[in-house]
């Protein structure tokens, strides 16, 4: 149930964080920022873990899984900046 449970919140990050991130170079595309808020979902329950805010087995909550989600936007549009 964790794993499904970090793809939906994840599925809500992503739709979140496309209206909390600024720039031109957001993904666009429905599917596109949802993958992209699942990968920060699973980002915030990884770093959130790893420095001792969840226990193991426990995944990122709302705000951290937006948090994630931003952050991966942010690097996602750093990346796109690099190759064009």
């Amino acid at each position: 149930m964790g794993i499904i449970w970090t793809v939906i919140i994840g599925f809500v990050a992503g739709v979140l964080a496309k209206f909390l991130s600024p720039g031109g170079n957001e993904p666009s595309g429905f599917i596109l920022t949802t993958v992209l808020g699942i990968v920060g979902a699973f980002v915030a329950t990884f770093l959130g873990q790893a420095l001792g805010w969840y226990r193991p087995g426990e995944g990122a909550g709302l705000i951290g899984a937006v948090i994630g989600a931003v952050l991966v936007l942010m690097v996602w549009s750093m990346m796109s900046r690099r190759s064009a």
